[in-house]
């Protein structure tokens, strides 16, 4: 973009000594044209990974997989923590005792679920105060609410009866 930026400044001040400007001008005119183009590609580019790293927090919580982590640049890691504090911070101030957005992202049929364990998680405190053990293999019968997040990380998986 520099490149095509300087060789058009150097055109220009070329146009202003020379009577032929015809060239010139269309050499100008196409490498304007071609950093515009350069300009919104980029752009669309950037605006693609923001909607992707957004999409991680809603899907993920605040902790993404190390290996998507490590992929981000250090200015998109920056955004992602800004923007979870925003979203913490919103969620926090909204009610009485704020209200967690990511929990339930559909409407749920049923307020407990059946969910398999796929790894061993460890013990699991329900919002109730019970702890379950996430060990694989096993069957629990859960509050959905308090089991969503690991099924979107991959740690129980919702059995369809």
């Amino acid at each position: 973009m520099q490149d095509l930026f300087d060789q058009n400044k150097l055109d220009v001040t070329k146009m202003s000594e020379e009577t032929d400007r015809e060239e010139l001008f269309m050499a100008v005119k196409m490498r304007h044209y071609g950093m515009v183009r350069n300009h919104r590609c980029v752009h669309a580019y950037l605006m693609a990974r923001l909607k992707y790293i957004k999409s991680l927090r809603w899907g993920f919580g605040t902790n993404i997989p190390q290996d998507i982590r490590k992929s981000m640049s250090e200015n998109e890691s920056k955004w992602f923590d800004s923007y979870n504090k925003l979203l913490f911070n919103y969620m926090k101030n909204v009610g009485d005792d704020g209200i967690d957005l990511c929990q339930e992202q559909h409407p749920p049929k049923f307020r407990f679920i059946t969910v398999r364990c796929l790894s061993d998680y460890g013990d699991l405190m329900l919002s109730d105060g019970t702890r379950v053990s996430i060990k694989k293999g096993l069957q629990h019968l859960l509050p959905r609410r308090d089991c969503e997040p690991l099924i979107r990380q991959g740690v129980l998986q919702h059995v369809l009866m």
